[in-house]
């Protein structure tokens, strides 16, 4: 990125950050580069590209133009050395510990969560030998006490899913830093536009690009943004970047690519063994969504600022979350990480508990029931009986998913057709 691509404003670089017309044909927008595969201009070229001696296309398991391409804009608007794209925020979340774990290792995660991610943590990376520990991260001597020899890594949403709770990313980051380990921040629900971690202290961002990145409910896919400011070194802690490997003839990431180690360790071995890739459509389709990202992002908040405040007054609802509102608890933090609005996803408790939940879903008309959020539609969910209907009661409450929550993500439609739905969807559950 040069001097004066910096000096750029966000919204400029969300159109034209990582792209340049296209030098053989001159097409403006990014080219799909739907090809497997990429000719070797000969051999040495192609030993070259092996050896990771020389950047280019092999495989489009490993690297391609176009994904590329989305990978150069995100670590721009996330303020990151490098970026790696991947086929989901599950498989991004998966590649931003394998560079760093190995079997009976440990990471520190907050328990206030999306309840897919509780359970991936919890049951599936246990079958890989790394132990997750669910904190509270609201309480930082219990964040701090959970950290030991064996830690790893911090794992937290900025803005949680579903309660769109704030969490304190620079107290997280002095935690995971005294004890020399990177701060994970999960960025989804905030996106670059309201919120940078890196700025205040994150080492890794990643992201679910299906939800706001994207943005039409069209496109599955996950990222992860490298900050290029974590010292691997140090701590001995992290030998898959730092000593030699062997499948690079004792290549040592971090003597060879700086900066970059962890974003090339992610794709030359982390996407090249597990395999979890983004496809060039999916990563055009995430570029275009992202080139109007801060104006739909500025709707949304807007929307559901107006909802929220709505919601706060109605006699059928028992509470919000949502950190927007001056009376919330994590309002002051919000105003601190995202002072230009707190998101679209929050929470509301519908009087007359779980029932009463699952009657406004299945009565609302504009608003969608379905299992998303970020789209440019109005979408609810019952989370205690879908998102995370897998999880404990105890784990339900502590995420911010009890049986009379509802979830909704605040679309760009018109405020009053929004509000009219909820209004008789609310009227139907409660009988009022």
């Amino acid at each position: 990125m040069t001097d004066s691509a910096k000096r750029q404003g966000f919204s400029t670089r969300a159109v034209h950050a990582g792209t340049t017309p296209d030098p053989t044909t001159g097409a403006r927008v990014p080219p799909i580069h739907q090809s497997v595969a990429f000719v070797f201009r000969d051999v040495e070229h192609a030993a070259n590209l092996f050896n990771l001696d020389e950047a280019g296309f092999i495989y489009s398991r490993l690297t391609n133009p176009t994904v590329s391409t989305l990978q150069d804009r995100l670590a721009d608007l996330e303020g990151g050395a490098g970026a790696v794209c991947t086929a989901s925020g599950h498989a991004a979340q998966m590649l931003s510990l394998f560079g760093l774990m190995r079997a009976g290792d440990e990471f520190v995660a907050s328990n206030k969560l999306y309840g897919g991610s509780i359970t991936q943590f919890g049951h599936a990376f246990a079958r890989l030998g790394w132990t997750v520990r669910f904190v509270d991260p609201d309480d930082p001597e219990t964040v701090r006490g959970a950290c030991n020899d064996r830690t790893r890594a911090i794992f937290s949403e900025s803005l949680a899913n579903p309660g769109g709770i704030m969490c304190d990313i620079e107290s997280l980051a002095k935690i995971a830093h005294e004890n020399a380990i990177p701060l994970i921040i999960d960025n989804t629900l905030a996106t670059p536009v309201l919120c940078n971690p890196i700025a205040y202290g994150a080492d890794l961002v990643v992201h679910s690009t299906t939800k706001f990145l994207s943005g039409h409910g069209h496109a599955i896919g996950g990222a992860i943004i490298d900050s290029g400011t974590f010292d691997w070194v140090a701590s001995g802690k992290f030998p898959h970047l730092t000593d030699p490997n062997p499948a690079y003839h004792g290549t040592s990431f971090v003597e060879k690519f700086g900066e970059l180690a962890y974003t090339v360790y992610s794709i030359a071995v982390s996407l090249r063994d597990l395999g979890p890739t983004m496809s060039a459509d999916i990563a055009a389709r995430t570029l275009t969504g992202i080139e109007t990202l801060p104006l739909r992002v500025k709707k949304h908040c807007e929307n559901a600022q107006a909802t929220a405040e709505w919601l706060q007054k109605h006699e059928q609802v028992e509470w919000v979350s949502y950190a927007g509102l001056p009376e919330d608890p994590y309002y002051e933090r919000a105003q601190r990480y995202c002072p230009d609005g707190a998101g679209a996803v929050f929470t509301f408790g519908v009087r007359g508990g779980y029932e009463a939940g699952v009657k406004v879903v299945e009565n609302v008309t504009l608003f969608s029931h379905l299992a998303n959020i970020g789209d440019t539609r109005s979408l609810i969910v019952h989370p205690a009986s879908t998102t995370h209907r897998q999880l404990s009661d105890e784990q339900k409450t502590a995420a911010g998913a009890g049986p009379e929550v509802i979830r909704i993500s605040v679309g760009i439609e018109d405020i009053d057709d929004i509000l009219a739905d909820l209004e008789q969807a609310l009227a139907v559950a409660t009988g009022g």
